[in-house]
Parts: C-alpha cells; sequence; structure tokens
C-alpha cells in the first residue's frame, strides 16, 4: 500500500470539516444561528458523517481476501451509535457523538498498523478527527 496521500481524499476530508466549524461556530457566537437549532445542525451532520465513516470500515473489510466477522460488527456499530444519538437532546448527542469519533479513529488506527488500511489514513484521520471532536465538544459546552 502506497504511504502517499491522495489529494483528494485530503481536499475533500479538509472541505468535509466546514459544517462542523460553521456549526460550532454559530453555537458559540450566535450571529448565523441561535445556539439551539445550530446544535441540532451539528448533531444531524455528525450523525451522517459518523455512519460515513463506519461505512469506510465496512469497505475495508469486503475488500479483505478473508474478512475478520468483527470487522463487519465494527462497521455498523458507528451507524447504530449515531443513531442512538438522535434520541438525546442535542448536548448529550454531540458528546455521544465525539466518543464515537474518538472510539473509531482508535479502530482506524488498528487497521492501519494491521495493514488493512493504507498509512495515509492513519494520518488524515487523526488531523480530521481532532478538528471534529474539537467542534462538537464546542458545541455541546
Amino acid at each position: 500500500m502506497t504511504s502517499a496521500m491522495p489529494r483528494a481524499a485530503l481536499v475533500l476530508g479538509l472541505l468535509g470539516l466546514v459544517p462542523f466549524v460553521a456549526f460550532a461556530a454559530a453555537v458559540r457566537t450566535g450571529l448565523v444561528l441561535p445556539a439551539d437549532p445550530a446544535r441540532i445542525g451539528a448533531v444531524l451532520y455528525g450523525v451522517v458523517i459518523l455512519s460515513f465513516m463506519g461505512g469506510a470500515q465496512w469497505g475495508l473489510a469486503t475488500a479483505a481476501p478473508r474478512p475478520r466477522p468483527c470487522a463487519f460488527i465494527i462497521s455498523v456499530a458507528p451507524a447504530l451509535l449515531a443513531w442512538a444519538s438522535l434520541a438525546l437532546n442535542a448536548r448529550l448527542s454531540l458528546l455521544l457523538l465525539t466518543g464515537g469519533f474518538a472510539a473509531l479513529l482508535a479502530y482506524d488506527l488498528w487497521t492501519v498498523r494491521q495493514g488493512e488500511a493504507p498509512p495515509w489514513y492513519g494520518r488524515l484521520r487523526i488531523g480530521l478527527t481532532g478538528v471534529v471532536a474539537a467542534c462538537l465538544l464546542a458545541a455541546a459546552l
């Protein structure tokens, strides 16, 4: 596997941060949206992206010559956690989503160490997840 990060992955990953940053800024400043609708926007976007990131693990599992059964279970867990977060108030949802992103990052890094994901994927995920977590926490607190 190549260690060079594809430019498209970096650019699209960075663009994916825009809504997180915008919602966090809206919550903290109240300039564009009142805090409560901005929090709900952050929750909904977080649910979509956490589910998407779990789907990335599903893709890795299906591409493996001998996929581990637990890889499929782990790949759907983020979507289930994200869905469950919708039953909570927005602040608690944001905290739960933050935990989900952190847990998925830990698993993503494990897959990189196991050679199941390319080395650049771990580097990308660390940076993106750091910003996502900071934004979700800023919107929650």
